[in-house]
């Protein structure tokens, strides 16, 4: 089964040309079904492109899926017209009296300013919390995790003399688990930050699982009890060429970057990058939308009550 999505939103007409299936709303709502109901709350700054990117995953699935954009607020972004703003996306304030099966918060590139400095580093606590008691599991990618890990278990923002940029690959731990079933002793995946994700560090606390992780660049995928909070550090919805963009966006800015790690064949950045972690990906959001949300939502979302 396919995502549900509206009918105009740009991610529709891009999926459908890769013969990715999708419904648009105007056919699902004739469906005797009770989709699974999932937020995501985009913090990149180019939204449209990073929609694309987790709906392409998200569409892997027997499953099918609503799909809710909301923002912490109305202000308007360089980088997204805000006619698409205010037609696709609504306020988290909109959203926060339902319970939701799933609910996903992006990175951002602000990991140099410190938490309290981010204009709405307060809202964004209150949404972690608001999660606690009202989806049944939540997916923190990059930024987001890193700042789910400050919200939830205190954990300070740890920074590296050097950004991590490029595909890293990481060793599997837990293996007969479900989020991580099917998996191969050892996957690649996209990395783009400055921040310290050290296993010795996360691993200390009890309520954290770690199921992947990195000998250089440290914990890729952690988890908490029974898959409440999923915490991904990398960007496994990236595109072939979005470390590159990534990558001339910082040269442009005068930050003298090193070449993304394992990224362009022969380090030749006039090359076309090769996907190497399209598969993992795909089975990565799979496995959480089955066994972390739709093995255990129930079919009755209002009758379902969490221990924050």
């Amino acid at each position: 089964m396919p995502i549900r999505i509206p009918d105009d939103l740009p991610a529709t007409s891009a999926l459908k040309l890769e013969n990715i299936f999708t419904m648009q709303e105007s056919r699902a709502s004739h469906q005797e079904i009770r989709p699974l109901k999932l937020l995501i709350l985009n913090l990149m700054p180019n939204k449209i492109e990073t929609e694309i990117q987790l709906m392409r995953l998200l569409s892997n699935t027997p499953l099918q899926v609503d799909v809710e954009l909301i923002r912490v607020d109305a202000r308007a972004s360089r980088n997204t017209p805000k006619d698409h703003l205010d037609q696709f996306y609504v306020d988290f304030d909109k959203v926060k009296n339902k319970k939701w099966d799933g609910f996903i918060l992006t990175g951002a590139p602000i990991a140099m300013i410190p938490f309290e400095k981010v204009y709405y580093w307060d809202k964004f606590k209150q949404i972690v919390e608001w999660s606690k008691t009202h989806v049944t599991s939540t997916l923190f990618l990059c930024w987001a995790a890193q700042a789910a890990f400050k919200c939830l278990y205190g954990f300070e923002k740890v920074g590296r003399d050097k950004k991590i940029s490029g595909i890293y690959q990481h060793m599997i731990y837990h293996h007969h688990h479900p989020l991580v079933r099917g998996f191969d002793e050892q996957f690649l995946a996209p990395l783009s930050r400055i921040s310290e994700f050290g296993s010795s560090r996360l691993g200390e606390n009890a309520a954290l699982t770690i199921f992947a992780d990195s000998p250089t660049a440290g914990v890729y995928l952690a988890a908490s009890t029974e898959c409440r909070q999923v915490f991904i550090t990398g960007h496994p919805e990236y595109d072939a060429n979005t470390l590159h963009n990534e990558y001339l966006r910082d040269l442009a800015e005068g930050l003298d970057p090193e070449l993304p790690v394992n990224y362009y064949p022969n380090d030749d950045v006039n090359a076309t990058p090769v996907v190497s972690w399209r598969s993992h990906a795909n089975l990565l959001y799979s496995n959480w939308l089955n066994y972390c949300v739709y093995q255990v939502t129930p079919y009755n979302l209002d009758t379902k009550t969490y221990d924050a």
